[in-house]
């Protein structure tokens, strides 16, 4: 018997970085993943990966931003498996115009919308489902921005990742007696594709000495595997490179490019 075989795991923002890795790894411990993500197509191609290695996926794609969608997909799981026992909330984005500077409206709606307000719509609509099956495992991607502060990520992505810590803190505190658990991983620097949406890019070098995007994986099978008397609250995760801890001016993390002088 492989170690989560039974367990029916949804896995947002499941396309690639975090997201898809956890989705390879957790089809290989046996569990039956549903994937989501904005696009259709790269959710086929992790959903073909895990179906050539004997897995078995479902693939829900949708904008988790829109509350209706979340609904839709949290139906469909029921109706095709009946259960969810963990939902990883991996989805989330952030801008190139991020700093307080750059930052306009339409860009603190984007990132407040695919950060945080996705993230409570797959709560709400999985929470109804773990009460009445008794219980059930929660594992939010935050950021090491939701529980310390940096002008890297620009203070909208800040917001939404402190947020999403709260919110799990919160759910622990109102769940626990549903047996439901609720987990925020808060990882540094992380070589994903979302490294592609930052001002200046980030050389092949230093990219290898983040976190990658296997070691969260590891992480959430880890606290998959923990036993339902064991609540993870919380983890900060980084990379033993950990220039966060750094001034920006000695770490070498550029936030923006300079404005021109006349």
């Amino acid at each position: 018997m492989t170690k989560l075989e039974n367990a029916v795991i949804w896995i947002t923002g499941a396309g690639s970085g975090i997201g898809e890795a956890t989705a390879l790894t957790l089809a290989d411990a046996g569990a039956t993943l549903v994937l989501t993500g904005r696009r259709e197509e790269p959710l086929r191609s992790v959903s073909a990966r895990i179906a050539a290695t004997g897995g078995q996926s479902y693939v829900a794609a949708g904008d988790l931003s829109d509350a209706a969608v979340v609904e839709r997909i949290a139906s469909g799981i029921i109706a095709q498996y009946g259960r969810i026992d963990v939902l990883v909330n991996n989805a989330g984005v952030n801008i190139r115009d991020r700093s307080s500077r750059a930052l306009r409206p339409d860009g603190v709606d984007t990132i407040i919308s695919s950060n945080l307000s996705a993230a409570f719509y797959c709560v709400t609509a999985t929470l109804p489902i773990m009460r009445q099956q008794g219980g059930g495992l929660m594992i939010h991607t935050a950021s090491w921005l939701g529980r310390h502060s940096h002008s890297l990520a620009g203070p909208a992505y800040s917001a939404a990742k402190h947020a999403v810590v709260a919110m799990s803190h919160a759910i622990n505190m109102e769940e626990f007696s549903n047996g439901i658990r609720s987990c925020a991983l808060c990882p540094g620097e992380v070589a994903t594709p979302v490294l592609e949406n930052r001002p200046v890019p980030v050389p092949v070098d230093e990219r290898e000495k983040m976190l990658q995007p296997q070691d969260l994986a590891d992480l959430i099978l880890m606290t998959c595997l923990l036993p339902r008397r064991v609540c993870l609250n919380e983890v900060v995760i980084s990379p033993t490179w950990n220039r966060m801890f750094l001034s920006q001016s000695q770490s070498g993390l550029v936030v923006e490019q300079p404005l021109a002088v006349a």
